[in-house]
């Protein structure tokens, strides 16, 4: 039996701003440290459903109706939420350069920072087939049983999505509760 030579020169870390995925990035850390990898932080913002999805469930009229009437705040928002982005990217920046800091005797570059919208396990598998990364390092909240079979969960999905290695990282003392 020969064993492969694993070279990972590329982590993809993927946050939702939780503690779990705060925990995680130690773990992205450790890895480029010990393979002189770069880290892309990829933060996704959950997408409102397509207007198919809409019409689906309301008549097109209706659709129509509500875009019109609420075409000024739907602006403002759309504004806000580029601000937001903003700021959030402020945020990962600084999260960052901080751990950069705090982190003693391993070194790290965070390559880029990312903010994508859309369904959040697609985007993260897409994103690490399309930039070609080794790793994709990621949090899990370990929901409970029941609503993993309903909605399961972002990462469940990475992991059954990706051709590319997945670390999921829990936080430290979790159990699982049905």
């Amino acid at each position: 039996m020969q064993l492969s030579n694993i070279q990972i020169q590329k982590i993809l870390y993927a946050t939702d701003l939780s503690a779990t995925a705060v925990h995680a990035f130690s773990y992205a850390v450790s890895l480029a440290n010990k393979y002189d990898a770069s880290i892309t932080i990829l933060h996704v913002l959950a997408e409102f459903p397509s207007e198919s999805c809409i019409t689906n469930m309301i008549p097109s009229s209706t659709w129509k109706k509500i875009k019109e009437e609420n075409y000024s705040q739907a602006r403002d928002a759309l504004i806000g939420k580029r601000k937001g982005r903003t700021a959030l990217r402020n945020v990962l920046q600084v999260f960052s350069e901080k751990a950069q800091e705090d982190v003693e005797n391993q070194d790290f570059s965070t390559d880029e920072i990312l903010i994508e919208s859309g369904v959040p396990a697609d985007i993260i598998v897409q994103t690490a087939q399309k930039n070609n990364y080794d790793m994709i390092v990621m949090g899990t909240h370990g929901q409970s049983v029941l609503s993993d079979v309903l909605i399961g969960s972002t990462a469940k999905r990475v992991l059954k999505q990706s051709v590319i290695p997945v670390l999921i990282i829990r936080l430290p003392g979790y159990e699982k509760h049905p």
